[in-house]
């Protein structure tokens, strides 16, 4: 039997296991399980490269999991895994908002060049939505990095305020931030992308239009090009 597999070719469950492990080792205070689930968060972020048996890639492994390990033995593991949703919203946000400088090309018309071609960038009212949308992605992704900030923040308990011995202005449940924080905020994106899909068909439904399922399989392929700032199809 074939294993399941997710489409850009990390398995669905290790994908299924991180933020599982991830909210039941915050709720049970055991560190065991928070170290499980960074280890396949590393593990998941080199999967491409550790299959192709890259020997850079597995030292890369090897020491993010030294790294955790270190964190581990110093009772830190919890706050660096929940650090990662805050940290890839925030650069994320900044990969969006720096291509609306003055001269620069929107992210978002990158991707449209780069997954439809220049003719389409083209296209009556393309170019405008995509520079509006590159800011709405930019706008959305900042505020969800300091809702993060402020949920860590005031956790309770364990929250970065309690730690330092301060009170929480507004104490929220330990539950409540850890599945937000492992599993809301990814799954909000993943809404909030499909919902834009719909609108754009609808707002520019004088246009045609890829798939939902060709747009992603296209945007998964040419990811790792357009963070490199190869944007240009062939």
């Amino acid at each position: 039997m074939s294993e399941t597999r997710h489409p850009r070719g990390r398995p669905l469950p290790l994908l299924l296991a991180y933020p599982l492990l991830a909210i039941a080792g915050a709720l049970t205070h055991r560190q065991e399980l928070t170290l499980v689930a960074s280890a396949l968060l590393a593990s998941l972020l080199l999967w491409p490269a550790l299959r192709a048996r890259r020997p850079g890639a597995w030292l890369s492994w090897l020491g993010l999991l030294g790294g955790l390990g270190w964190l581990a033995a110093h009772g830190l593991i919890a706050l660096a895994l929940d650090a990662v949703p805050l940290l890839l919203n925030l650069l994320l946000a900044w990969l969006f908002g720096r291509t609306l400088r003055a001269g620069c090309q929107p992210l978002i018309a990158q991707f449209i060049e780069a997954i439809e071609g220049a003719p389409r960038l083209a296209m009556p009212g393309i170019a405008r939505y995509a520079r509006q949308l590159t800011a709405f992605w930019t706008v959305l992704l900042g505020a969800q990095a300091l809702l993060l900030g402020a949920l860590l923040l005031c956790q309770v308990p364990g929250g970065l305020l309690v730690r330092l011995g301060l009170d929480s202005p507004l104490p929220v449940p330990l539950a409540w931030v850890q599945a937000y924080v492992h599993a809301g905020a990814y799954l909000l994106l993943g809404a909030v992308f499909v919902l834009e899909y719909l609108f754009r068909r609808w707002h520019l439904r004088h246009l045609p239009h890829l798939g939902l399922h060709a747009l992603l399989h296209r945007l998964a392929l040419r990811w790792p090009q357009l963070i490199r700032g190869r944007n240009r199809t062939p």
